[in-house]
C-alpha cells in the first residue's frame, strides 16, 4: 500500500528517544522535569547530575538558586511520585547551582 502523504517525523524521533535515553535516575528526571515543575521554571533550572539520591539543578541566576532551594520538597515530591514506578530509590535533596544551562 502507497502513502499519499509524508508521515511526521516526530513520532519517529520519539520513539528513537525514548530508546537511546540511558536507563538512569538522572535521565528520567531530566525527562519529567518539564512538565514536573512547570515551563517557567525549566526555561531557567536543569537537571545536571544525580548522585546518592540527591539532584544536582543548573540554574541561570541565584536568585533562581534560591527559589528551587525553596521549592525544593513540593519539587522533589512531584519526581518521587511521578518516578514512583522506577526501582530507583527516592530522590531525598535537590541542590541548586548557578551554572550555565547545558
Amino acid at each position: 500500500m502507497r502513502r499519499r502523504a509524508p508521515r511526521p517525523l516526530s513520532a519517529a524521533l520519539e520513539q528513537i528517544g525514548h530508546r537511546s535515553a540511558p536507563p538512569t535516575v538522572l535521565a528520567q528526571v531530566q525527562a519529567a522535569w518539564a512538565e514536573v515543575v512547570g515551563a517557567a521554571i525549566a526555561a531557567e533550572a536543569q537537571p545536571v547530575a544525580e548522585r546518592a539520591g540527591t539532584v544536582t539543578v543548573a540554574c541561570r541566576s541565584a536568585t533562581w538558586a534560591s527559589e528551587l532551594e525553596l521549592l525544593a520538597p513540593d519539587i522533589l515530591s512531584k519526581l518521587n511520585r511521578t518516578l514512583g514506578d522506577t526501582d530507583s530509590t527516592p530522590l531525598e535533596a535537590l541542590r541548586a547551582k548557578v551554572a550555565k544551562l547545558p
